[in-house]
């Protein structure tokens, strides 16, 4: 075993920082460009893989001290200020994305369809302006049942909004949202999340590919278990393009809580278990180098993630 003095260590410590530094940059640096189709659409090309970041528009919401439990209200208006946010309200943005794999086209979350608060629901639209018809996505997936991610599946006539697609959802996802036991024991004030699943999927019970996290959905899509968020909440790796792409969808919500991964958002079921997603999520990103995409990160939603202090940090595609 070799010895070092202390002030070798150190100075070894100073020069493996740098070096993990400057490698961290690097791949930022060569990481690759979104180029904006339209207002709210972004194209990043990765060879074998395109993908298409689409915005179905943004939510705000006023900032109380109820919206991160356990922290002071004003640690978290000093946190959005640092983010960039503004300080006396959440503003929330709603990022959907589509991915050319193959010969496949697929939908990763559908947000709010008609049934979001103003603001919302452009998905539809800025798919359009970059050129996608919603009848060529050939398979939908679903990384949990919350309103924003699944109501864009039916228009308010009950039709489906891709109707030659496959949908896919995490079978722990669709076992807790769709338990009869559970839904005759909450309360009726409190059964909307429940009543709405079933709005989207009762009739679709048939059809609806569930799978177990852990395996690959469709070639090239490897689905990670990271409950906490919701109980059966999923990310996605997809990979064969010229760098891998992590969709992590509500694995932490506005950018504060990406240099703040110990704190809670007011909508995590489960705070302890989604803390220790964020952390597992972010490592297994910066360790595979991959993409970042996520459902509420901010415009386009893509971009690459780094160790900041005792968090991360996201740095946009430009």
């Amino acid at each position: 075993m070799i010895r070092m003095h202390g002030r070798f260590s150190a100075v070894w410590a100073v020069l493996a920082a740098a070096l993990i530094g400057g490698v961290a940059a690097g791949c930022a640096a060569n990481a690759p460009r979104a180029t904006a189709v339209a207002a709210g659409a972004a194209r990043v090309d990765l060879g074998a893989v395109a993908v298409t970041m689409l915005s179905d528009g943004q939510g705000s919401r006023p900032l109380d001290a109820g919206f991160v439990p356990g922290v002071p209200l004003a640690d978290v208006r000093a946190a959005l200020a640092e983010a960039g946010l503004p300080t006396d309200r959440v503003e929330v943005p709603y990022n959907a994305l589509v991915v050319d794999i193959g010969s496949r086209r697929v939908l990763f979350d559908t947000g709010n369809g008609e049934f979001g608060a103003a603001g919302s629901g452009k998905l539809l639209e800025n798919m359009a302006q970059a050129g996608i018809d919603p009848r060529s996505i050939t398979a939908v997936v679903i990384s949990h049942f919350h309103g924003d991610h699944i109501n864009g599946l039916r228009y308010k006539t009950g039709a489906l909004v891709f109707p030659n697609a496959t949908i896919h959802v995490p079978a722990p996802e669709w076992n807790w949202w769709m338990d009869d036991v559970r839904l005759a024991a909450t309360p009726e004030a409190q059964r909307g999340g429940l009543n709405n699943a079933r709005r989207v999927f009762a009739t679709l019970a048939g059809t609806v590919v569930r799978f177990e996290p852990g395996g690959e959905v469709l070639p090239g899509v490897r689905s990670i278990a990271a409950y906490g968020h919701t109980p059966g909440h999923t990310v996605f790796m997809i990979e064969g393009g010229s760098r891998k792409l992590l969709y992590w969808a509500d694995t932490t919500n506005v950018a504060m809580f990406v240099r703040h991964p110990d704190w809670a958002v007011v909508f995590d079921m489960d705070a302890e278990a989604a803390r220790a997603t964020r952390r597992r999520i972010a490592d297994l990103a910066i360790r595979e180098n991959a993409l970042v995409a996520g459902f509420h990160l901010p415009s386009p939603g893509i971009g690459t993630l780094a160790a900041r202090g005792k968090g991360y940090e996201f740095t946009p595609l430009r």
